[in-house]
Order: C-alpha cells, then structure tokens, then sequence
C-alpha cells in the first residue's frame, strides 16, 4: 500500500510541529544536499589524489561537506533540538563562509587551489554565502511559528 503523507495533529502537550523541511525548507534541504555530495566527492577526490597540492584547501572543504551534512539531517529531523544545531551550524557554517572567503582574498597563496567557501563562495555562484543566511531566516522564522501557534 502506498504511504500516506500525514499533516500534523495538535497534541495535548502542544500545537501541532510543523516540520523544518516542509516548505521553503524544501529548498533548504535540496541544496544543502546538494552541497554536501558536491562538496564531499570533490574534497575526497581532491584528498586522496591530491593532497600533497593543497591540503589546507582540501580539508577546508571536506570540513564544509560535514557542516552540510549536519544541517541537512537536522532539517529533515525537524525537532526542536535539531533547529537549535541546525542554527548554531548555520552560524558557524556564515562565520567560515566569511573568514575563509576574506581570507583567501588576503593572503591567496595559502590557498594554491581553491575551497568551497574560497571567494565567499564565487565558483558556486556565491551560494555557500546566500545559503546559510537562508538558512538563519528559515530556523528563525520557524520558531516564531512554533512559538506563535
């Protein structure tokens, strides 16, 4: 039999939970999937074949496939808990964009080839910056819902 979407009930304990990835989150989770199977196969390739070249680069953007990772799971888990991580890793994912970018335009000889968040995100389309600022807005928007109901 095919499964059927429920749409969330008021409980005793509360109003009914909308989920995170429901929605505009849809979007959210899509990219930040995306983002995590490209930035993940890219950094393993780029470790395992060419890490001698530009280990600090390529460890920079196997660390941004894990914080994609994370945040996609937490989305998807919808859970209170969840979009707490899921907003302090947006956080950290927006302080990495912005250091790492800034840095890479100071001192670009640290970074012989280039990471995900290298140039703010410029060889995604500026993306890696607009995605965790997105993201920030959604899990605050979400709990003002939440709050709200």
């Amino acid at each position: 039999m095919p499964e059927t979407t429920r749409t969330p009930q008021p409980t005793e304990t509360g109003p009914a939970r909308r989920s995170l990835g429901t929605g505009p989150g849809r979007l959210l989770v899509a990219l930040y999937g995306i983002f995590t199977v490209a930035a993940a196969s890219r950094s393993l390739y780029q470790l395992i074949a060419q890490f001698d070249r530009a280990p600090l680069a390529y460890g920079l953007s196997a660390g941004s496939a894990l914080v994609y990772g994370f945040i996609t799971f937490s989305l998807v888990r919808g859970s209170e808990g969840a979009r707490r991580a899921a907003f302090a890793c947006c956080a950290l994912e927006l302080l990495g964009v912005l250091g790492i970018g800034t840095w890479t335009l100071l001192d670009p000889s640290a970074f012989p080839d280039a990471t995900v968040w290298s140039d703010y995100g410029m060889g995604y389309l500026f993306i890696p910056v607009f995605l965790p600022v997105t993201g920030l807005l959604w899990l605050r928007r979400s709990r003002t819902e939440r709050t709200a109901a």
